[in-house]
C-alpha cells in the first residue's frame, strides 16, 4: 500500500543533563517520507532554525531539508501533508517550508506550542501556516493512522503505516528514544500480561492500543536502529 524512506536530516549534541549520565549524547534527527496512491506524507521536518541559546545548548548540524527530499526524487512542493510526532525544535524546523500545506498535530501540542517557553515560536506560527489539529487517533488515508503516543511531551503523537509488503510499520518519534527503549516497555508490559510479580517496569499506555495493530517494525526520530518483532 505505501512506501517509507527515511530521511537523514542532520543531528544534534544532547546535553549530559538532559540525558541522565556523565557525558553528552549525539543524536541524529530523522525524518520518514511515505508515498502511496493517496500522495506525499513527511512525518517531521527537521531541525530549525533556533536562538542563540538553543543553538549552544545542542550544538545542531543541519542537512538542508530540500536537499534530502531532493535525493529522493521528491520536491517541497510536492508534499501533500505533513505530520509532526511534536512541536519541539528538531521535529518542526522545516515546517516554514510547507506555508499552505496541511500539517497535522494533536490539538493539545499546538495549545502547549502557543502558550511558549516550549519551542520556536516562528517554527510553529508561521506566514501561510495550515494546521489542521487533531483530537486523539485519526485515520488519514487507508492504511496511514495517527496514534497519540504522549510520553515525551502530553501531546506527542506517531503514524502507524502499511507497507506494500503487508507489513504494518509505526513511525515512533521521539515515543521512545532509542530503539533499545521501546523492546524494554514492549517486554515489560508482556511479563505483566503474563502475570509475572512485581516489581516490573513501567510501561506507557498507549503500547497497549499499538498491540492492537500489531507492528512488524518500529522506527524512531533520534535512532538509526530499528526495533523489529520476534517472529
Amino acid at each position: 500500500m505505501h512506501t517509507i524512506r527515511r530521511l537523514d536530516l542532520g543531528r544534534i549534541v544532547r546535553p549530559a543533563a538532559e540525558v541522565g549520565g556523565p557525558e553528552p549524547r549525539v543524536e541524529p534527527v530523522l525524518a520518514y517520507l511515505v508515498r502511496g496512491p493517496e500522495g506525499l506524507l513527511l512525518f517531521d521536518t527537521g531541525i530549525g532554525a533556533g536562538s542563540p541559546e538553543t543553538e549552544a545548548r545542542y550544538r545542531p548540524a543541519r542537512r538542508p531539508l530540500p536537499e534530502a527530499l531532493a535525493a529522493a526524487g521528491v520536491a517541497v512542493s510536492d508534499i501533500d501533508l505533513v505530520v509532526n510526532c511534536h512541536l519541539q525544535f528538531d521535529h518542526c524546523g522545516g515546517n516554514p517550508l510547507f506555508a499552505g500545506t496541511p500539517i497535522l498535530v494533536q490539538a493539545d501540542e499546538l495549545a502547549t506550542a502557543r502558550r511558549g517557553d516550549y519551542t520556536i515560536d516562528a517554527l510553529v506560527d508561521f506566514p501561510g501556516a495550515v494546521h489542521r489539529e487533531l483530537d486523539g487517533e485519526t485515520e488519514l488515508w487507508p492504511g496511514v493512522r495517527v496514534l497519540p503516543t504522549p510520553g515525551p511531551t502530553g501531546g506527542h503523537q506517531s503514524l502507524l503505516v502499511e507497507r506494500m509488503d503487508s507489513c504494518s510499520v509505526l513511525l515512533a518519534g521521539q515515543a521512545y528514544d532509542f530503539a533499545s527503549e521501546y523492546g524494554q516497555a514492549v517486554l515489560a508490559r508482556q511479563a505483566a500480561r503474563d502475570g509475572v510479580a512485581a516489581p516490573l517496569p513501567r510501561y506507557r499506555a498507549w503500547l497497549d492500543r499499538v498491540a492492537e495493530h500489531g507492528p512488524r517494525q518500529v522506527m524512531f526520530a533520534h535512532d538509526h536502529a530499528v526495533w523489529e518483532l520476534s517472529v
